[in-house]
């Protein structure tokens, strides 16, 4: 909320600015070019066979891994926080509204993105009606692909392959901050001069902070009491 005593930036000249801003361009730019050479990079990592059986409860059904990918080559999966009849976690419905309709784009590169979480179908279709979600969401029973991908009782990324015969690889995983690739809000947090507002953050005295995740809510929670 907007304070009377609130700390802004220091006001400079146009000139100023200019070479401020220059420089910090700069910065992005070889920004830019790292991350598209870890992208590379990643595109080169080998893979790995998935061994087992895993099976998910979607609205179709009972469906299994290869089922996952709907046909198509590859396959990303958000294992998202959510238990049987847990309150859902504020952190992965972040994400979920940053899909939107991302994921057209994504299957047009011949790519499916699914979230699994142990809940019953019941609770994620409920959950999905109310936020308004459209993103497949499977149940993933007792936490077996969970645990088994580095998620366990948290959250984790995935990404799989298949070949012509039918058999899955593993190519990727991250957790953590890595999760921060779907949160599109930070991205525009991060452009403004106050930032995420979060503690960590190396920002000037005064600015306004708070611990992170205290304030992340559900997106319909904002504003309520």
């Amino acid at each position: 909320m907007p304070s009377d005593n609130i700390t802004l930036p220091p006001i400079a000249t146009q000139d100023q600015w200019d070479r401020a801003l220059k420089s910090l361009l700069e910065k992005e730019k070889a920004l830019t070019r790292l991350q598209d050479e870890l992208a590379a990079e990643r595109r080169r990592l080998p893979m790995v066979p998935v061994d087992g059986e895993y099976r998910f409860t979607g609205p179709e059904g009972e469906i299994s891994l290869l089922e996952l990918f709907q046909g198509r080559r590859q396959l990303i999966v958000y294992c998202a926080m959510l238990e049987p009849g847990a309150t859902p976690c504020e952190g992965c419905s972040m994400v979920m509204d940053n899909i939107g309709h991302n994921l057209a784009h994504v299957n047009a590169r011949d790519t499916t993105f699914v979230f699994t979480s142990p809940a019953p179908q019941d609770e994620i279709l409920a959950l999905q009606k109310r936020m308004h979600w459209l993103a497949p969401w499977y149940t993933d029973h007792g936490r077996r692909f969970a645990d088994a991908f580095g998620a366990g009782k948290g959250f984790a990324i995935n990404v799989f392959i298949r070949d012509d015969n039918h058999q899955v690889y593993r190519t990727y995983f991250s957790t953590n901050r890595g999760g921060e690739l779907f949160d599109t809000h930070f991205r525009l947090l991060d452009i403004t001069p106050y930032g995420r507002q979060e503690k960590w953050e190396d920002s000037p005295e005064g600015w306004p902070q708070t611990a992170p995740y205290e304030w992340w809510r559900m997106h319909d929670d904002y504003g309520r009491g």
